[in-house]
């Protein structure tokens, strides 16, 4: 699995900049000292009927991710620092910073959901957030 990660962020980075133009016409390439930032594998998916047991665990891992997320954005950062950047990579490095983002925030918001659809399930009263995120709002 840790195999295909790189050429699995390479190819998703590559998606969304596969047209971009750069000033310097460099390829968008994440810089070498960034390729060897680890991407964090997504904690596992928290079970649509969690109880109170599994959302305490699935809080604990996704904990664990955005701390090991926090580590890949600083890697990267740390990579941008050598000086010899050209456009391209500073476009794949960018790309590589909000797509962490990205994925970190669809894991919280899952978790929110599940807090949700738990709260709904004991019958204890939702906010006008959860409401919204289990779609119950007009």
């Amino acid at each position: 699995m840790n195999i295909l990660k790189p050429v699995i962020v390479l190819a998703l980075l590559s998606a969304g900049t596969a047209l971009a133009q750069t000033d310097d016409k460099s390829k968008v390439i994440l810089p070498l000292e960034a390729q060897t930032c680890n991407l964090p594998v997504a904690p596992a998916r928290i079970p649509k009927e969690a109880d109170m047991s599994a959302l305490g665990k699935a809080k604990d891992n996704i904990t664990d991710f955005q701390s090991a997320m926090g580590v890949y954005r600083d890697c990267l950062s740390a990579a941008t620092k050598n000086g010899n950047m050209t456009d391209g990579n500073e476009m794949a490095v960018t790309n590589a910073h909000n797509y962490s983002i990205e994925m970190e925030t669809r894991i919280a918001e899952q978790f929110n959901v599940a807090v949700c659809a738990y709260k709904q399930r004991e019958g204890m009263e939702l906010s006008d957030t959860c409401k919204q995120r289990l779609g119950l709002t007009e």
